[in-house]
């Protein structure tokens, strides 16, 4: 079932801008220009972005409680008097979705979105601080705020059975969390990946139209970030398939499986090993 929401018409002009700039930055934070009136935030090793209209501001995962409290504070510096039109969780992980009500407080009430696969497990948490969401969809939502469009996207299970992808579609920007990554290494045993519909989630990415791509633990990227991504995956698949047909027990194959291509990759000797027995576990369940 799809269920649609449209919130505004104002026009706003758009002014693109020429890569990066850092909009405000203390050592454990950072706010980055994308495009003009697109931000990314980073708190720690987290990121998310919000955007302004002329309507006021769209909001991503407001991450945790502390960093919602200075989230706030630069959604207030860049967009002075501009009001919360909504708050929308990537997915129900409390390492992304908790810190609503800081927000809410700061800057006004909004309704939270998210898919409807993540309200039964926001509810079995319990958190205060991570309020359920009052809008959901199933499929597709499409908003228009202030002449912006956010299309949010469920394109099958991967890091969870309720996580979105958001697409500014005039922007051809899109936000996608934790089952991407931009240039390292997946995180240690691939935790929570919804294998096998991982693989064509990760592939549907790719038939969406954006150029830029927003990742919740790296620096933004673009349409190869990805198709790097599809190929590593592949071809770690491989790699310990043939270990499995050769055998090799989940130690052996953590131990000796390699991929030399992407050791350039970040905490590759840290987490590839971890890659190794989460693909292996994965692929030993299916035999």
């Amino acid at each position: 079932m799809r269920r649609m929401h449209s919130i505004g018409a104002v026009a706003l002009a758009m002014i693109s801008a020429s890569g990066l700039a850092c909009a405000g930055s203390q050592a454990d934070w950072e706010t980055i220009t994308i495009v003009d009136g697109v931000y990314q935030f980073r708190y720690e090793g987290h990121y998310n972005f919000f955007f302004v209209t002329s309507e006021g501001v769209v909001a991503f995962d407001p991450l945790s409680v502390e960093a919602a409290a200075v989230y706030a504070e630069e959604i207030q510096r860049l967009a002075p008097g501009s009001p919360l039109l909504a708050i929308v969780y990537s997915h129900s992980h409390d390492d992304h979705a908790t810190g609503a009500a800081v927000l809410t407080a700061a800057l006004g009430d909004a309704p939270i979105i998210a898919h409807a696969n993540a309200v039964a497990p926001i509810l079995e948490a319990g958190d205060p601080n991570l309020p359920p969401p009052g809008i959901t969809f199933t499929d597709r939502m499409t908003l228009h705020f202030g002449g912006r469009t956010l299309d949010l996207h469920y394109l099958g299970k991967s890091h969870t059975d309720n996580m979105l992808v958001a697409l500014l579609r005039q922007d051809k920007i899109a936000f996608a969390v934790d089952f991407v990554t931009n240039g390292t290494t997946p995180y240690r045993d691939l935790y929570a990946h919804e294998f096998p519909d991982f693989f064509d989630t990760l592939a549907a990415v790719q038939e969406l139209d954006y150029e830029t791509m927003l990742f919740a633990h790296d620096r933004p990227g673009n349409r190869q970030s990805i198709d790097d991504q599809i190929v590593y995956y592949d071809a770690l698949r491989d790699a310990v398939g043939q270990a499995l047909a050769e055998g090799k027990s989940e130690d052996e194959a953590a131990a000796t499986v390699r991929l030399p291509q992407y050791e350039s990759w970040g905490r590759y000797e840290e987490y590839f090993p971890l890659n190794v027995r989460g693909m292996y576990r994965w692929l030993a369940s299916q035999s």
